[in-house]
């Protein structure tokens, strides 16, 4: 007997035939046939990166933000990608690389994510193809521990552009700190403020952030998918390099955070996914942020510490 879920479980796991109807309002592109990029605007694409990626105008997209297959065997709801040795995956992601780099527009901003090793690979070879601007540490705190090595708990996010003219929107990405020994000249705070929750200031975000909650079962954005990226952490790359009505590329959109985050905070997307069950779910969240655009840990334009009253508040 199948384990009753229990009435807090958020998690989204519904069957292609129980989100029929989800699957039904994506678009599925197979390369044989002209489709215009109006048809993929604020969409959920069902197809191969390497089909669906030819068709997008060059120059069009403001915004690309890729979370590839890392290099590891895994499985996906019936897709498995399989673990390549080193000059076969630098093959690979120098292939999608090619055909992606080229849709991003003078302006653009590029973030790809990867783990410990596939940075060691994509990091170099972005630095060949656009102007390596940062790499952008995270701590993944969820995970099991290892028994003959250091716990695998960071994961690399490679931050390029295409050119010297770019958008950093530096203002929109503070974080919100508690102060240990608050300052006060005269009496008052000095570079921080008094709130019911505490006292805070707002600091400038470094490459290092160690404030992300992966989602976890009682989270209404937690998904049955094997690597889904947190909210927070995509409404952070969105908020930074990109502006209300600005097109984003996901060419790997998995459960459909990136389209949902770009949704919520009122940018356009395209975002592509072969996996049709994942389509399913990316279309389900889609339609639940009509409803609620509340992202965990960020509030009234605010990114909180991980673990504060503020940050938990939204996942309820």
């Amino acid at each position: 007997m199948s384990k009753e879920k229990s009435p807090k479980n958020k998690t989204i796991n519904i069957s292609i035939e129980e989100g029929k109807r989800y699957l039904e309002r994506c678009k599925f592109v197979d390369g044989k046939k002209p489709v215009a990029i109006e048809e993929l605007i604020n969409k959920t694409v069902c197809g191969d990166v390497f089909k669906v990626a030819p068709i997008i105008p060059q120059k069009s997209i403001d915004l690309l933000i890729a979370d590839p297959p890392y290099n590891l065997t895994k499985e996906f709801h019936g897709i498995k990608f399989q673990k390549r040795k080193h000059e076969e995956y630098r093959a690979y992601a120098e292939k999608w690389l090619d055909l992606l780099l080229p849709l991003v527009k003078d302006t653009g901003s590029i973030y790809i994510c990867c783990d410990w090793q596939s940075s060691l690979i994509i990091g170099p070879l972005l630095m060949e193809k656009a102007i390596l601007r940062n790499r952008i540490t995270w701590q993944r705190e969820k995970g099991r521990g290892a028994k003959s090595n250091w716990k695998n708990g960071m994961e690399d996010i490679w931050y390029a552009t295409v050119s010297d003219t770019y958008l950093f929107n530096l203002d929109k990405v503070k974080q919100r700190r508690r102060v240990v020994a608050p300052y006060r000249v005269d009496g008052r705070p000095k570079g921080w403020q008094e709130t019911p929750l505490g006292n805070y200031r707002d600091t400038c975000p470094s490459n290092f952030w160690d404030d992300i909650s992966i989602p976890f079962w009682s989270m209404k954005e937690n998904t049955a998918h094997p690597t889904q990226k947190p909210e927070k952490l995509i409404a952070k790359l969105i908020l930074a390099s990109s502006k209300p009505g600005d097109l984003i590329l996901d060419p790997f959109l998995g459960s459909g955070t990136t389209s949902v985050v770009a949704k919520k905070l009122n940018r356009r997307y395209i975002g592509i996914e072969e996996n049709e069950l994942y389509c399913v779910w990316a279309e389900k969240r889609l339609e639940m942020a009509e409803e609620d655009s509340s992202i965990q840990g960020y509030t009234d334009g605010v990114f909180w510490e991980r673990n504060t009253g503020m940050e938990q508040l939204k996942s309820k």
